[in-house]
Order: C-alpha cells, then structure tokens, then sequence
C-alpha cells in the first residue's frame, strides 16, 4: 500500500491446474500449476486509502473474480490501517494480509502472515525460470512491471543483513 512517495497496485493473479504428462508410478495424470497475470493497476499517487479500498472491493466483487478469490494484502507500515478498512468493506474473499519483514522465517501472528522479502524475491526469481509465471500481453503497466523486476537488486549491509529493492533514486519496485 502507497500513497505519497509509492505506488498502490492492484494484480489480478489465476492459477490454472494444467493436465500434465501421464505419470505411470502414480496411475495419474501430473498436474502442472501456471500462475497467470491477467489485470495489474497502479493506483495513482495522492489516492486516498477509502478510494483505494473501493476500487480493490471493486475488482474483487466483479463478474469474473466473485467469491471465487483470495485477497493478499501488504499489511507492511500503513497497510494495517488499509487492511482494517478493507476488513469492514467485506470484499467478498477472504482476506490473507501479510507484512513483509527483513526476517528469515515465514510466521503468523495476530492473523498476519510475515513473510521475508528475500521469500518474495527468490519465489518470484523461481517462478519466471521455471516459466510458471505468466504475464499476460497488453497489459498497461506490464513493460513498467517488467522494468521494476529487472531493476531489483540485493544489497548486503555491514552486518550481513539482505536487503532488496530498487536502488536507484526515482525508480518503484511497487508492482
């Protein structure tokens, strides 16, 4: 969640079940899983947060996504405030808030995941090789999605902490 400096956005992910190849030890066919992001938005910033909700309430109660979603928030910094007002707006999914930590386990606490970014970042990195992630084409802000990706970069401080972001001044890692 952003609203001043950073960007909110909003990513519509499907995950299909694909029948794979016949796997004769197991009498079964395998079933291949592809993530595919089929709708991302940026928010414009100054966005104030109760417009925020109403537009994800929006596009998580449409046609195509109703009572058949689950909702992943940032609940990181002032995504806790958001995560109350969408909890009040009922989106009509269950709600998985999450905070994005600089830890090395993933936890759960007071009905918030916590989950290292290095996780994100290295799921993300495993998804794209494995060609298990796909992006749809033509999607407005998918060339600056693909942009933020490459310009993700890991820095490792004095104490031997891993931090990732984008460094450069200007640049987002929002999407």
């Amino acid at each position: 969640m952003g609203q001043s400096r950073d960007f909110t956005a909003i990513a519509v992910v499907e995950r299909a079940e694909l029948m794979g190849e016949w796997d004769a030890a197991r009498w079964a066919w395998r079933k291949e899983i592809m993530l595919r992001l089929r709708f991302l938005e940026r928010v414009p910033l100054g966005t104030p947060y109760p417009e925020v909700v109403q537009r994800v309430v929006h596009v998580t109660r449409s046609a195509q996504l109703a009572a058949r979603c689950y909702l992943a928030v940032d609940g990181t910094g002032v995504g806790r405030p958001v995560v109350d007002l969408l909890r009040g707006a009922r989106p009509g999914c269950p709600l998985m808030p999450a905070i994005i930590t600089g830890g090395g386990l993933e936890t759960m606490d007071q009905g918030y995941y916590k989950v290292p970014k290095r996780d994100l970042i290295v799921g993300l990195q495993v998804l794209l090789q494995r060609r298990e992630l796909q992006i749809a084409g033509g999607l407005p802000e998918g060339e600056a999605l693909l942009k933020e990706m490459a310009d993700i970069q890991v820095k490792v401080s004095l104490a031997g902490n891993e931090q990732f972001g984008a460094w450069r001044e200007g640049t987002h890692d929002d999407l």
